[in-house]
């Protein structure tokens, strides 16, 4: 065959194994890569455990754990480490033993020094003590030099403490030998400052050294203190003292780059701090006069110097925020300390209030972003601490006048301060309680013009001004007239306010929809506000004008028609609250009436009755279903009212249900509100009840015969409509509210022509009930004339029972158990018998 011909043919020919043969291929390679993947992880283990080992060197080809079984084709190769257990793991750290090494050795020759001054000092002379004092301490701090350069830097800051240490006790010691008359403090100031200063230097030399940096920074919080303590300088001084070493603190905080010493810094800015601007705080509020607030004003606005420059300095901190909030509130205090010392106690609060407004001045300037949200927290809190001040007037206005029912048409008071503190006192030193609500309001109004607080900060600023007006007649003491006058103008205002306010806001779970329905509206913030706030100058207006007749009857009559007219001309949510305030207002009004005729309550109840009245009739006009169930829920209760006045006289109890039934039978005839054709029957039943028992009488047919005839109607009705109801839903209810208390009453009686109309009356049901097979005629009928035939017969059995032996009754129970007990043992036999033959059975 040519060379050619047989290339050509190789190039297409394909080997493919069987499948067979393919398939052992292919579990051999796989088997292979598994033993190889074994021996990897093995050894990967392995070296992991000696890395995690003791520091000391180990041998490269050292002792391996065991890898555990494998493959016959996957043996260890030959030179691999054999396996050996892990070595154990040290519980303390190397550094952390010397660490603990050199500061308990550190500590011990600090307590020798100590001992050695204190007690051995005086066995040696003048040379001898500087000799040892001064060669002890100088050795102490050359120590570290050569200990850093051979890289001991622990040991370094153990001896360099003990330097420090030393030092101390060498300006103990000065004092003591040379200068023994110099005073203690002032020495113990110059001593702090010389050490702060050397220590800083000796750190700067030795820059490896962590420890004397930060001790110099806290030896340098005493000498200015410890300077103005020593010359009895005055509160101001002092805490002047204290502000200033805050400042230098400040200073450090903010521009040294070592963390320590920002540390230490920072600690003691906040200590110092805190407590020189507690002592400014104190010294300003006991001032007495121009010149002491000034001073102490000072002293604040140096501590507010400090919070603003170190929230000025670090605008990305997060304390920034809190610093200037502190500065702002600080700044308050001193300008208002000032103001204080200058107005009378009704103005200290104003005057702070005002200096609080001012630092919303900020807004809009080139101060860091964070300073002014800082200065406008501190400026909300300001005013919410004058709010604070002023709710305790307010809720004395607010809740004197209820002493008034106690005493209603006593007489009118002369002015509107006596009128609401009929019951609790005035505060004192309140007058100025008006302006402060008034200013807030306005501050809130004016700053949320816009974003997405508009609403609620509107609000709240409706009810601040609302408090304000609130509270201004009986702050200046107007007339009683014109305090009354002033708070129906109130009531006005609040509900045109509540009701011309844009109201509509879809909801969220229904967006509106050009094309659709229209969506569900929800009222907004000021509307609800001005409603609530509305209705609760009405109750309030109501409250006072309990002082005079003619007054309660004029505001009953104005809040009636301002409510019902905002019901009526409104179309939004605050239709519903207006309709049910103008009805109960209404009700009030026909109470107050009658009472200022003399007429007796039971009388007045008719008069009230006219309410729910109108709130069916109107309720049958409305068209959305809110307002419609507000109108009827009034109404009710307008009911109620008129129940309970005449509770105390049947005969008008009587004519008073009946009234209320024929209102609900009224408003049954809707067609959502059929189920109240219940509540009418009821009623209506109620009242035949009421008016049977003023009449006395004592007949339980009389009472329950109104009930039975118009249910039995009712169930025929329904069964000829529905085939299929249960006589006992049909008849069951009618037949039991007459047989059951007829038959008690039978059982007591001893005449014979209730049991005889009785059983005639349950034979004819028997009867009705066999004729149309009706299950609860046959029982209730029979059952009933069972026991009025038991209750004839009752005398002749208990005469004859007389005739019959004692022993007989308890025999014949005897050979009564005994037959049940034969019985049950007969039952239990054949059960027996069945389980034998059921177990035979294969």
């Amino acid at each position: 065959m040519p060379y050619g011909v047989t290339r050509t043919t190789l190039r297409s020919m394909t080997n493919i194994p069987p499948p067979a043969e393919e398939l052992r291929i292919l579990d051999h390679e796989l088997r292979q890569l598994d033993a190889r993947r074994a021996q990897l992880l093995a050894r990967r283990s392995w070296l992991l455990g000696v890395l995690r080992s003791a520091k000391s060197p180990a041998p490269a080809w050292g002792p391996a754990p065991a890898w555990g079984p494998a493959p016959a084709s996957a043996q260890t190769p030959a030179g691999w480490p054999a396996p050996a257990p892990r070595p154990r793991q040290p519980e303390a750290t190397a550094p952390g033993v010397q660490n603990v090494l050199l500061v308990l050795g550190g500590v011990l020759l600090t307590v020798a020094a100590i001992a050695f001054t204190l007690v051995s000092w005086g066995h040696l002379g003048i040379a001898g003590r500087a000799a040892v004092l001064g060669a002890v301490t100088f050795a102490a701090l050359a120590a570290p030099v050569p200990l850093l350069k051979r890289g001991l830097r622990s040991t370094a800051e153990s001896v360099a403490g003990l330097g420090l240490v030393l030092t101390v006790l060498d300006a103990y010691a000065l004092h003591e030998v040379a200068l023994p008359e110099v005073d203690g403090t002032g020495y113990a100031a110059a001593a702090t400052a010389v050490l702060a200063a050397l220590w800083a230097a000796y750190g700067r030399a030795l820059g490896a050294l962590r420890l004397p940096l930060p001790a110099a920074m806290a030896t340098a919080q005493l000498p200015l203190l410890l300077w103005v303590v020593a010359v009895d300088a005055g509160h101001h001084t002092i805490t002047a003292a204290l502000l200033v070493t805050a400042a230098l603190d400040t200073v450090v905080a903010l521009s040294v780059s070592v963390r320590s010493v920002r540390v230490v810094a920072t600690v003691g800015a906040y200590g110092t701090g805190a407590w020189g601007l507690l002592a400014a705080g104190w010294l300003s509020w006991e001032a007495t006069g121009p010149s002491a607030a000034a001073r102490a004003a000072a002293l604040l606005a140096l501590a507010a110097a400090i919070a603003l420059g170190a929230a000025w300095r670090a605008p990305a901190a997060q304390a920034s925020p809190g610093l200037s909030s502190t500065g702002g509130l600080i700044t308050v205090a001193a300008a208002g300390g000032v103001l204080r010392s200058v107005l009378p106690d009704a103005w200290t609060v104003p005057g702070y209030l005002l200096c609080g407004i001012a630092l919303l001045a900020v807004r809009g300037t080139w101060l860091p972003e964070s300073v002014r949200r800082g200065l406008r927290w501190s400026s909300a809190g300001v005013q919410a601490l004058a709010v604070a001040w002023a709710l305790p007037l307010v809720t004395v206005v607010l809740v004197g006048p209820v002493g008034w029912a106690e005493r209603a048409w006593s007489g009118a008071p002369s002015n509107a301060r006596d009128a609401v503190t009929v019951s609790t006192p005035w505060p004192s030193n309140t007058e100025t309680a008006p302006l402060v609500l008034a200013a807030v309001a306005a501050v809130l109004a004016l700053t949320f013009r816009g974003g997405p607080h508009r609403s609620v900060a509107l609000s709240g600023a409706l009810g601040l001004a609302w408090a304000a007006v609130l509270v201004l007649p009986a702050t200046l003491e107007l007339p009683y007239l014109a305090g009354l006058l002033a708070l129906g103008v109130t009531t006005a205002a609040t509900l045109t306010a509540a009701a011309y306010s844009r109201h509509a806001h879809p909801t969220d779970d229904e967006p509106a929809h050009p094309t659709g329905p229209p969506a569900r509206t929800r009222p907004s913030p000021i509307t609800l506000t001005a409603l609530g706030l509305a209705l609760i100058t009405s109750f309030h207006l109501v409250a006072l004008s309990l002082a005079a007749e003619a007054a309660t009857l004029a505001v009953l009559g104005s809040l009636t028609a301002l409510f019902a007219a905002v019901a009526v001309w409104q179309r939004h949510e605050i239709r519903a609250g207006s309709a049910a305030a103008s009805l109960a207002y209404a009700t009030a009004l026909a109470c107050a009436t009658g009472a200022s005729l003399d007429w007796q309550p039971h009388h007045t109840a008719l008069l009230v009755l006219l309410v729910p009245a109108s709130a069916a009739l109107l309720a049958a006009r409305l068209k959305d279903a809110t307002p419609t169930l507000s109108v009827e829920i009034a109404g009710a209760v307008a009911a109620l009212v008129a129940i309970s006045l005449a509770a105390m006289e049947p005969p008008v109890l009587a004519l008073v249900l009946s009234l209320c039934g024929v209102i609900a039978a009224g408003t049954a005839m809707r067609p959502d509100r059929r189920q109240l054709g219940y509540l009418a029957a009821a009623l209506f039943v109620l009242a035949t009840w009421v008016r049977l028992a003023s009449w006395e009488v004592g007949s339980p047919e009389a009472y329950t015969l109104p009930v039975t005839v118009p249910a039995l109607v009712v169930g025929f009705v329904r069964r000829r409509r529905e085939p299929g109801t249960s006589s006992w839903t049909a008849y069951g209810p009618g037949l039991s509210v007459t047989l059951l208390p007829s038959l008690l009453a039978a059982w007591g009686d001893l005449d014979w022509l209730r049991p005889l109309l009785l059983g005639s009356a349950a034979l004819l049901v028997t009867l009705v009930g066999a004729r149309q097979r009706l299950q609860a005629l046959l029982v209730l009928g029979g059952g009933t004339l069972a026991l009025v035939a038991l209750h004839e017969l009752a005398p002749y059995i208990a005469q004859a029972m007389g005739a019959v032996p004692r022993w007989v009754p308890p025999a014949l129970a005897g050979l009564l158990l005994l037959a049940l007990g034969a019985t049950y043992e007969q039952r239990l036999r054949d059960a027996r018998r069945v389980r034998d033959v059921l177990g035979r059975m294969h």
